[in-house]
């Protein structure tokens, strides 16, 4: 053997013998060294009870919830079906360009939070209302006795004023449309705070998040529909 390596042998011999040590049991009273290597099933162990905590919590918070937030669910799900009632009728009353986009984008968004919300109560074991609209007709299936009446929520349009809408062509669309559906996204708004307001609700982090971003969409939308309609009725 070279010398070098006969100088090295004994420092990898001991080497090895020290880590193979590192692994047994400590004697009674020894502190570990806090340099010494982890094993790879205490990492995956430690690993896996986080993850358990986890979920846990995660079922936790899917369970805390009050009657507050199963009203709001209920009823702002049939406060959205009448916007999609509303904005439906675009295309066939010659809404304008911005006002057709409009609708649009408020069908796309609220379908997608009606189903949101309709899933939030499904996993809560809570009764989920199911949309069946029918031109002007709006009908609510499975939404429990809990909920609100829908025609007194705030905001809603009465059937005459659906009517009202549907008669309209043209910029009058424009114009009609634009003024009820800013008192339409109001009424959510109120929803909303009244929400925040009950005692114990919107704790969970599905609820607020989704409370506080039907807040924030309304309130921008508000803004934008004000500026249109602002802008058409200086042309008239």
């Amino acid at each position: 053997m070279p010398s070098i390596l006969r100088a090295v042998a004994p420092v990898l011999v001991l080497g090895t013998v020290a880590a193979c040590s590192s692994t047994r049991p400590l004697a009674p009273g020894v502190v570990a060294d806090a340099a010494a290597p982890v094993s790879a099933s205490r990492i995956d162990g430690a690993s896996a009870d986080l993850e358990r905590r986890f979920w846990a919590r995660q079922q936790e918070q899917a369970t805390r919830f009050v009657q507050a937030d199963v009203d709001f669910m209920t009823g702002m799900i049939a406060h959205h079906a009448q916007a999609l009632v509303m904005s439906a009728l675009a295309p066939t009353n010659g809404a304008g360009p911005s006002v057709a986009t409009l609708c649009a984008r408020i069908i796309n968004a609220q379908n997608d939070e009606i189903a949101t919300m309709q899933a939030w109560l499904r996993d809560r074991g809570q009764p989920v209302p199911e949309i069946h609209i029918d031109g002007l007709n709006l009908m609510i299936h499975g939404a429990g006795g809990h909920g609100h009446d829908h025609g007194m929520m705030p905001g809603m349009l009465t059937q005459a004023q659906l009517e009202e809408l549907a008669a309209a062509r043209g910029s009058e669309f424009d114009r009609l449309f634009l003024r009820y559906m800013i008192q339409h996204h109001k009424g959510a708004l109120v929803m909303v705070d009244e929400l925040f307001a009950a005692d114990g609700a919107a704790q969970d982090d599905a609820t607020y998040k989704l409370a506080a971003d039907i807040h924030a969409d309304q309130v921008t939308e508000i803004a934008r529909m004000e500026l249109m309609l602002a802008a058409l009725e200086g042309t008239r």
